[in-house]
């Protein structure tokens, strides 16, 4: 306000120096001069209130475009805030993905493992048995290892029942020569020799070259023996001494026809 006012005062005072200078005149003159200043202050009075009002066009201007100013002040605030919220939600929708993501890759890798879990159940597996490599299917192994520990816990009938079972299941199992031969142990041990022979024959039939071959022979004699058919039991050590000489069950065998002269 101190600013608009300078040149109304600068122009009063104008218009009073004008007066006091035309007052000043002489005495003839005073009419003429009185006229003149009068005109004066009024075009002075017209122009100052021209640029008052100017001044007051241009301040209320200001005023709006200051008000206008500190509307979009405001707004542009009240964006950054709901820039700042929206930023905020996004973030915090952003940790929540990341959380489902991290869940769901570990439920694939726990999926991928079961899956892998169970396909190991069913891939072959690969093992040593009485000196010979061979693959088998996990179940038929689990099968052939039960029955084994029921032989080895003196479960004989049990075992019996087992091993022939897993011969019915299995029929082209690596583990048959093997299987043959301890289910012939377990007939042997409940006296049942007649079925012994039959598998332990049957094992020298598919497998002669196996590590249990020359044992099931002597077993046959064993038979052979309780079921006291002595020229059958030496018919079958003869045999084995000739067709597996350098086994243990040869030198057995030996000794026991020894013993028979």
């Amino acid at each position: 306000m101190r600013c608009s006012l300078n040149p109304v005062v600068r122009a009063l005072s104008g218009v009073a120096l004008a007066c006091v200078a035309l007052l000043s005149q002489p005495s003839q003159a005073a009419l003429f001069g009185d006229d003149e200043a009068r005109q004066a202050i009024i075009e002075l009075r017209q122009k100052v209130d021209g640029q008052a009002r100017r001044q007051a066009d241009e301040a209320s201007r200001a005023a709006e475009d200051l008000a206008q100013l500190r509307r979009s002040l405001l707004d542009l605030q009240a964006q950054i805030e709901t820039l700042r919220a929206e930023q905020a939600s996004l973030r915090g929708q952003n940790e929540q993905l990341a959380r489902d993501v991290a869940e769901l890759q570990r439920r694939q890798k726990d999926m991928a493992q079961g899956v892998d879990d169970r396909l190991r159940r069913f891939e072959p597996v690969k093992v040593t048995v009485d000196g010979r490599e061979f693959q088998v299917d996990p179940a038929e192994k689990k099968d052939f290892e039960a029955a084994l520990g029921q032989f080895r816990q003196g479960a004989f009938p049990q075992a019996q029942s087992a091993f022939a079972d897993f011969i019915r299941r299995y029929p082209q199992s690596g583990y048959m020569p093997t299987a043959l031969f301890w289910l012939g142990n377990a007939q042997y041990a409940t006296r049942d020799y007649k079925e012994a022979i039959a598998n332990f024959k049957t094992l020298l039939s598919v497998a002669s070259d196996s590590p249990r071959a020359p044992e099931a022979a002597l077993s046959i004699a064993n038979c052979q023996t309780e079921l006291k058919d002595t020229k059958a039991a030496r018919k079958t050590l003869e045999d084995l001494v000739k067709v597996y000489p350098q086994s243990e069950a040869a030198t057995a065998a030996r000794d026991r026809i020894a013993r028979m002269k």
